[in-house]
């Protein structure tokens, strides 16, 4: 179904009304494909101070749309997307070459560490943006995130009906995607799984920055760790997660005590210095290493894996046995 605009002067606002296969996209997502070229930024902008109408309402940027809904989109004059420029060459090929799956539905990428999964927050080119100018004529949506830091694997759709299948499987309470991650904890977890089920409260400090942390007012959260092997007095962890909670791992592996390596927001400064100097860990050492899930119905199962990042299996040989 195409899009029905109102008619409109010259420079004055536009209402869009919502086509059926947009259905329960996210307001803040839609505008950016209405807005092409528009920084998130200035998408929040326009939502937070009430220009952009929804059925004549304000609404929040997180609003799930549902098809036939009115949108009203104020005039913005965005500079011309030439002016900014492309992502760097090497953000380019980074991204390229970390291309380890894809088919008619699904791109998978084993993302660096140290790229965002989107821009934003003084960051121009995350890994979508990326993609989008590697390839402008794909419509690629992000199916979830990956935090900055962490590396691995990065489930982007490139047909409408895998994001919304997706979306609704990770919504599911009984694990409609099973996320596997490795991680390097500090100090010798306890042998078998341990599971920590603790709610998850996103809070904001001054800036704007995030801060999650365990607090009864928060979102249920379930994870589960288990020890792989011991590596120089720390634990290389396989970890499984039922809820995909911002900061999840890293804030419920601090919660038992045992941070994650390399962590400068919830980590050890001193385990973290130590491990830095001593055998050159310079990043947060969480990987995203696979997902299984099944599309059309469970007619389609995908078993997707991202190889280990090789600065992280450095750092794991060097710490030895």
């Amino acid at each position: 179904m195409a899009h029905s605009e109102t008619p409109q002067r010259a420079g004055g606002a536009r209402t869009v009304r919502v086509p059926d296969d947009r259905d329960g996209q996210r307001l803040d997502n839609f505008l950016l494909g209405q807005l092409k070229g528009a920084p998130r930024s200035l998408v929040y902008k326009l939502v937070r101070s009430g220009q952009v109408r929804v059925n004549g309402g304000r609404a929040k940027a997180e609003r799930k749309l549902a098809g036939g809904d009115e949108v009203r989109i104020p005039p913005v004059r965005i500079e011309d997307p030439g002016t900014p420029g492309r992502p760097a060459k090497g953000l380019l090929q980074a991204i390229e070459s970390s291309i380890v799956f894809e088919d008619a539905r699904l791109l998978a990428l084993n993302k660096p560490s140290g790229i965002a999964s989107h821009g934003g927050s003084g960051i121009s080119f995350g890994v979508i943006e990326t993609l989008r100018a590697l390839r402008p004529d794909e419509p690629f949506e992000l199916v979830h995130r990956l935090d900055r830091d962490t590396s691995g694997l990065l489930v982007i759709a490139r047909k409408r009906s895998a994001l919304t299948t997706l979306q609704a499987l990770m919504r599911e309470d009984d694990g409609g995607i099973a996320k596997r991650y490795l991680a390097l904890l500090a100090g010798r977890m306890p042998d078998g799984v341990m599971s920590v089920d603790a709610p998850l409260h996103v809070g904001l400090r001054q800036g704007g920055e995030r801060h999650v942390q365990v607090n009864q007012a928060g979102k249920p959260s379930l994870s589960h760790f288990r020890v792989l092997e011991r590596r120089g007095g720390h634990s290389w962890c396989e970890v499984r997660i039922e809820t995909g909670r911002t900061h999840q791992i890293r804030v419920h592996a601090q919660h038992i005590g045992h941070p994650v390596a390399g962590d400068d927001k919830y980590g050890d400064p001193e385990v973290n210095r130590r491990l830095r100097d001593q055998i050159g860990l310079k990043r947060l050492a969480l990987h995203a290493a696979s997902m299984e899930f099944a599309l059309e119905d469970g007619r389609v199962p995908y078993v997707l894996h991202a190889p280990l990042a090789p600065e992280l299996a450095t750092v794991l040989d060097a710490l030895g046995g």
